[in-house]
Parts: C-alpha cells; structure tokens; sequence
C-alpha cells in the first residue's frame, strides 16, 4: 500500500496501519494471509509442517541423529536467527559417523516459499521424486517443511 493510503487508513480511525513497500509476493512468502481466487488455502503455508527439526553447523551428526522427533528423518541445519545453511538427509543421519553437521550436510538446499501453491509443489516433488522441500522466507529463514504425507487426500 502506499504512504498515502496508510495515512488515510489512520485518519480514519486504524490503529494499525502499515507501509508494506516490499510488495505481495513478499508478503505471501512469509506465509502472511493471502484473499482471493489463489488465497492462503491453496499455499504451501497451510500444510508445511512448522516443527521441523534444526540442528546447527557444529553439532555431531550422532547427537542430532539421537533427538529427532519420531516420524523425521531429516534436520534443517541452521543459524541462531533460524536462517537455512543446508540439510542432513537420511544418508547422513543412519550412518554411525560422527562428523559434524556442516561437513555432512547437502549446503544450500532447495527452497520453496510458504506462497508456493500446492498443486505445482506437489507435481514438483512427484515429477523430481522429492519426498520433502524445505520452505523458507524471503530473508532465508526457516518456515517448515513439506513431507509428502502432508499432501492429505483433500490437498
């Protein structure tokens, strides 16, 4: 919206009014609310599992590989502020090494943003035998991740 437009917005009566000038793919890949024919309901967003679990760079391998919540069988390798730096698969995470994190990792993993439709990303992920994507913000930042069971019977 444009700075007169929010300062219209306050002048009659909204108290909570902002200048958003990054735009609405921005706004969509942080998995904010979307309206329309292409709203939040069809948008990765909704079905992305939010408790993936991270582990940072100078961790084991071992250790991580001992803590992941049952069903998982990946980690989100990631800064403090949740940024993504890579991913420990399966490979990594059943072996018996106890390198750390960044040298066993896959550095810079595919991303999809939380405005993804679901329809393409499933197609995607069917045509290029993905069983899951990471989904990240804009600014690089860890949002969830979509496992092929998250694609319910109504999705």
């Amino acid at each position: 919206m444009s700075p007169r437009a929010a300062w219209r917005l306050e002048s009659i009566g909204f108290t909570r009014v902002y200048d958003y000038a990054a735009g609405k793919a921005d706004w969509g890949s942080y998995g904010l609310p979307l309206e329309g024919q292409a709203d939040s309901s069809t948008r990765v967003a909704r079905i992305a599992s939010r408790e993936a679990p991270t582990c940072r760079v100078d961790e084991s391998v071992a250790e991580v590989a001992g803590r992941l919540p049952e069903g998982w069988d990946i980690c989100v390798a990631t800064n403090e502020n949740e940024v993504v730096f890579g991913l420990l698969g399966r490979g990594a995470l059943h072996s018996a090494n106890h390198a750390t994190v960044e040298s066993a990792m896959t550095p810079g993993p595919n991303t999809i943003r939380p405005s993804a439709r679901i329809d393409a990303i499933r197609k995607r992920m069917r045509e290029q035998n993905f069983t899951r994507i990471v989904v990240s913000r804009s600014d690089g930042t860890l949002f969830g991740v979509v496992r092929s069971e998250d694609f319910g019977a109504g999705t």
